[in-house]
């Protein structure tokens, strides 16, 4: 399985919607997330990959698409 379709499964699973976001939407402001999830997501994403996600990089505009969180893990990978 690829990590854009674990990270959809994260996201739906977060939003409780079974749609998939399309890849270069911004989560927040379609509505998928909030910015109280986006702590969930995180340790979503550190248990599925293995992954750390520092503090320093807890930025909302590096997790505001599938797309740009499919290259952040990918980059930490």
């Amino acid at each position: 399985m690829d990590s854009r379709t674990q990270i959809n499964q994260i996201i739906q699973k977060i939003a409780k919607r079974d749609e998939v976001p399309d890849p270069d939407e911004s989560l927040f402001e379609a509505g998928w997330l909030d910015s109280f999830a986006l702590p969930d997501v995180v340790s979503a994403l550190e248990r599925e990959f293995s992954i750390e996600i520092p503090d320093s990089d807890l930025n909302p505009r590096k997790f505001d698409t599938v797309a740009r969180i499919a290259a952040y893990v990918d980059g930490r990978r």
